[in-house]
């Protein structure tokens, strides 16, 4: 079987989709899937077997992304579909209606994952317009983009519902993206921390992801100053970067955190960030609007005990209790827990082993083999429509 994925990101803009659209291609091999891509050009990327790239520009506010021309990306996805199976399309952008106009001419069916809640996101982009009507327009568009379509992927069962209750119809896969294991439990620890100059026996907090205003980063700053009550060498380390980037040194500032605060940037996926896990005691997340929370299995794959806000596409994975604490949505709190854990290390030990039990039921093999069966149900629902539209022409 042949796939072709479509999207308006992809590598080397790092994120959680294009992360999810790497993960996959590379494990769906496995299950007999090829997948083809049709993404972005960002700079002199170099060609790659298997990926069409389309000359974009930056996004206005926001320039790490690339907007591709509408004609450009319409032609290269028609033309790269033409032996697929399937169109799986990634992001609701110009991507969407290229993949859904090329499986509609081609007679394929088409799937996508809805991967952002931009019902959450949109205001930060556009603060100038009603937030009220900014909600309802991303809720009307994203029932039109979805009901257009053979079906949706979705990451958390708190997703499949959001949609359900926007009037979305269609069927709804709840797949999360899976975690490969081995790599993010085999990290260099000792190795980061003297790299970055941060003493072996310093108390670590981590957040891993885009430094962006919906991310609720500023939230673990005030939790740090709690935390710091209890612990006050400790030490939240910030890998990622984005348009918040900004706003969020001169809060640190204002704080008076400079001391306790390392923003790292972007890290390699290969090696630089499983070390960075290594080198950290606590995963620290405060996002409430994640459609899944990749980073938070990455960090219990990595034995990591988590300290998050269950909210959205996270409670599918924090609400057991394995692995993790999760505090009431309130800054205090949540610093006492962080601080409570990093002070007392054999007290939680047992959260490590039950972290990396928890993600072991994450695997990206698992994930994989539950989207190939997707994908050959909805070829085996299209194939016998298309018989019957031939022999009636």
């Amino acid at each position: 079987m042949r796939v072709l994925m479509v999207s308006d990101v992809y590598f080397p803009r790092v994120n959680g989709v294009s992360t999810s659209i790497e993960t996959f291609r590379h494990t769906l091999a496995g299950q007999g899937v090829e997948v083809r891509l049709v993404v972005p050009r960002y700079a002199d990327e170099g060609e790659a077997p298997g990926i069409v790239r389309v000359p974009g520009r930056p996004v206005p506010r926001d320039p790490e992304d690339r907007l591709v021309g509408w004609r450009a990306m319409h032609r290269a996805v028609l033309e790269a579909a033409a032996d697929c199976d399937l169109i799986h399309v990634q992001t609701p952008f110009i991507a969407h209606y290229a993949g859904l106009k090329a499986a509609r001419r081609l007679g394929l069916p088409v799937l996508a994952t809805y991967h952002t809640l931009f019902e959450e996101y949109i205001e930060y982009y556009a603060p100038f317009l009603p937030g009220s009507w900014l909600r309802s327009h991303a809720r009307r568009l994203s029932r039109s983009q979805c009901n257009a379509l053979d079906a949706v992927v979705v990451p958390s069962t708190a997703m499949r519902q959001r949609l359900s209750d926007y009037g979305v119809n269609v069927p709804m896969h709840v797949l999360p993206t899976g975690i490969p294991l081995a790599r993010f439990a085999a990290g260099d620890g000792l190795a980061f921390r003297a790299a970055h100059g941060i003493a072996p026996e310093r108390p670590v907090a981590l957040f891993v992801g885009r430094v962006a205003h919906e991310k609720n980063i500023a939230f673990l700053f005030e939790a740090l100053l709690e935390a710091r009550r209890q612990l006050p060498d400790i030490l939240l380390v910030v890998a990622g970067e984005g348009p918040a980037m900004g706003d969020l040194r001169a809060r640190v500032d204002q704080l008076g955190l400079n001391d306790a605060v390392r923003f790292i940037g972007y890290l390699d996926r290969q090696r630089g960030l499983p070390d960075c896990y290594a080198a950290a005691n606590v995963f620290a997340f405060a996002s409430r609007t994640e459609t899944q929370g990749l980073v938070l299995l990455e960090a219990m794959a990595a034995g990591l005990p988590v300290v998050a806000l269950s909210a959205m596409g996270t409670a599918d994975i924090l609400d057991g209790g394995r692995g993790c604490f999760t505090p009431p949505d309130d800054p205090r709190a949540f610093g006492e827990v962080l601080g409570h854990i990093l002070a007392n290390p054999a007290a939680w030990g047992h959260l490590a082993e039950e972290a990396r039990g928890l993600a072991d039921e994450w695997s990206d093999t698992a994930m994989a083999g539950r989207l190939a069966a997707c994908y050959r149900e909805l070829v085996r629902a299209r194939r016998p429509a298309a018989t019957t539209v031939t022999a009636g022409a």
